[in-house]
């Protein structure tokens, strides 16, 4: 596996900004259920899929996070954080680009845990802990932003829309940031 992370340089940041003070015809009608659903994404794309799932990892280890991440989990300049990028597929196709950012003081005591998810699925760990709790859903109108990094738009598809949400788990915080790609078909169907 990779030791840093190439798929997101320091430069290239998404603006992200609360769903509530987004206008309506910025999100992608066909899109909106998906990105404002506050439930498990990886239990919808698993019932869309048929359990067609698939998670490749396309890199975990520890890195610094980009600015408007450091700045949503209030940490430090330059802090490093455990980073998980990852594809969600579907019937074999790829669908979501997941990027998590899990902060050091939150991978201690039962939540180690997090340091070697492997192919497994984060969201599914998630929202199977009584303890969690999330926070509110910001969105990215990402066709407007450029360049959106090649080396995951050129092997799976360009970025549609994208979202993220602050989670707690006993408290600790990490966030999670989910971008919808060219090859996501199931928001044409009821899911």
């Amino acid at each position: 596996m990779p030791r840093r992370s190439s798929h997101t340089p320091a430069n290239r940041q998404l603006h992200w900004r609360s769903y509530r003070r987004t206008p309506l015809f910025v999100t992608c009608s066909a899109l909106r259920p998906w990105l404002l659903d506050r439930g498990s994404l990886t239990e919808r794309l698993i019932r869309a899929s048929k359990g067609q799932f698939q998670v490749k990892i396309l890199f975990q280890g520890m890195g610094v996070p980009q600015l408007s991440e450091q700045r949503a989990l209030e940490l430090p300049v330059r802090q490093r954080a455990l980073i998980r990028e990852v594809i969600l597929f579907g019937n074999h196709q790829p669908w979501v680009h997941a990027r998590s950012i899990i902060p050091i003081k939150t991978l201690t005591g039962r939540l180690r845990k997090l340091r070697k998810l492997d192919n497994r699925p984060l969201g599914a760990l998630l929202f199977s802990d009584p303890g969690m709790a999330r926070g509110p859903i910001e969105i990215s109108n990402l066709p407007m932003l450029e360049p959106w990094p090649s080396t995951v738009s050129s092997t799976y598809g360009s970025p549609v829309q994208g979202r993220r949400s602050l989670f707690w788990l006993d408290g600790k915080p990490l966030l999670v940031s989910e971008v919808f790609l060219t090859g996501f078909t199931p928001y044409n169907k009821t899911p």
